[in-house]
């Protein structure tokens, strides 16, 4: 929600999106979760799954009442849609999710799935903006700004803007996620920004969401006295995020229950991926929990019979993401390429080697030869064997563990004494799980000439 007037008049507020959280039950919440759940015909009474702005549901179930009870039927429920548009080895327009879902279920595609998920934010703005005068328009008629990753290739960010189109959204503007983090770090901190940044600096914006990891370099520079910031360099797509870590700590867990006697079938492992999904969540919202239970529905009758029950500790929490996905590396060490066949049982080709400090170390790297070849490269850029970031800004809810800033911001401060540079400080300020939202309203207002804009 986006006013502005004067150069210095505007303010942005989040629009609570109303959900269903359990059949017949509406809450409003900041965040809509990126899941739809396709029931079964006679598995939930209509009534049941009524919208303020429709009495019926037949497109599915959209949000956390999807990610909830997905969970327990997974072979129905459509995840990391964003991630199958960059999917370049099939169709993205045909309708193949939910991956390995049964003939019975009526499956949608990428496009489809987030042409839902904007349909759903449309009508939660339409109904809670009606009747309010003509300032307050339908969304369609509204400015619309799309983040998406920065490594989002042409295809990809094609796809996002057939989906808006279906959606019945028309004025849409695209951008990318680290920016849009930064745009609201500068919203936070206003004039104030002049004094946290100086000519020379050069930003390393890391940006760990569900499906991907992106990186991103932002140069400080100054014109005719003015501070201006340009986008140095973005990283390759690399297919590593929030359901990578779900299933590595899957897999530990199903480790403890193998030894335990207790098999899991691909179904059930896919139900614990989702469990572990939710457990993380729980454990980073709230850093006074230790431990948060699992369950994984049965399976007919047998061994597997019964409702498995596990859970995912904080420890084994923070020691699977610490050492598995911010492990300490060199900055010459490149990211593997061995196989790994388990983080694929998914569908989606996610990243072979889980490290983001290695990926992180090869994107530097990579930057500083490419700079040495670009004739009109930023002045004062400082770099050695790799890029020297002067600032880093975070982004993405699995930064809520403090554990894995740390770790990423040692790592880096290591590489940068042994290449002979200077510690890198953090950007702090911004909200983890809200940054890239407020900051897209911010740059639309950027749009309109008022604020800082980033270049390139």
């Amino acid at each position: 929600d986006l006013e502005g007037g004067a150069p210095r008049d505007w303010r942005a507020s989040m629009l609570q999106i109303p959900q269903l959280v359990a059949p017949g039950t509406l809450e409003e919440k900041a965040l809509l979760p990126s899941f739809l759940y396709l029931p079964a015909p006679e598995e939930f009474p209509p009534e049941s799954l009524a919208l303020p702005w429709s009495r019926q549901n037949p497109g599915g179930i959209v949000g956390e009442l999807a990610r909830s009870h997905g969970a327990k039927v997974p072979t129905r429920l459509v995840a990391s849609a964003k991630s199958w548009l960059s999917y370049t080895a099939v169709d993205r327009m045909s309708a193949l999710l939910p991956w390995q879902a049964p003939p019975d279920v009526t499956r949608v595609s990428p496009v489809e799935a987030s042409a839902r998920y904007l349909g759903h934010l449309a009508a939660a703005w339409d109904h809670a903006h009606a009747g309010r005068g003509k300032s307050q328009a339908p969304m369609r008629t509204q400015e619309i700004v799309l983040t998406v990753p920065a490594s989002f290739d042409a295809a990809a960010s094609d796809l996002t803007l057939k989906a808006a189109e279906q959606a019945g959204l028309e004025n849409v503007t695209l951008l990318e996620e680290p920016q849009a983090a930064l745009y609201a770090w500068l919203e936070v901190a206003g004039e104030g920004f002049r004094k946290l940044l100086k000519k020379g600096d050069v930003i390393l914006v890391v940006d760990v969401g569900g499906g991907t990891t992106d990186f991103s370099l932002i140069a400080v520079a100054e014109e005719n006295g003015e501070l201006q910031l340009t986008r140095l360099a973005v990283g390759d797509h690399i297919l590593l995020g929030g359901d990578n870590m779900d299933l590595a700590l899957a897999h530990t867990l199903q480790q403890q229950l193998n030894t335990a006697g207790k098999k899991l079938d691909s179904w059930q492992f896919i139900s614990l991926v989702h469990g572990c999904r939710k457990a993380k969540e729980s454990l980073f919202g709230d850093a006074a929990l230790k431990k948060t239970p699992i369950s994984v529905p049965g399976r007919g009758s047998g061994l597997v019979g019964g409702t498995i029950k596990t859970e995912l500790t904080r420890e084994l929490l923070t020691q699977v993401l610490t050492d598995g996905f911010f492990p300490e590396t060199r900055f010459d060490q490149a990211p593997s390429t061995a196989r790994r066949t388990g983080l694929a049982q998914i569908g989606l080709p996610y990243a072979q080697d889980p490290a983001i400090t290695r990926h992180l170390a090869a994107f530097l790297t990579r930057q500083a030869r490419a700079l040495e070849q670009a004739p009109e490269a930023p002045a004062g850029v400082k770099r050695g064997a790799f890029v020297h970031p002067t600032a880093i800004l975070f982004n993405g809810g699995v930064f809520k563990a403090g554990t894995l800033k740390d770790r990423l911001v040692q790592v880096l401060n290591t590489w940068l004494r042994e290449d002979g540079g200077q510690p890198v400080r953090e950007l702090q300020g911004a909200d983890l799980d809200l940054a890239v939202a407020r900051g897209a309203a911010y740059y639309g207002w950027t749009r309109h000439g008022h604020g800082i804009r980033i270049r390139g």
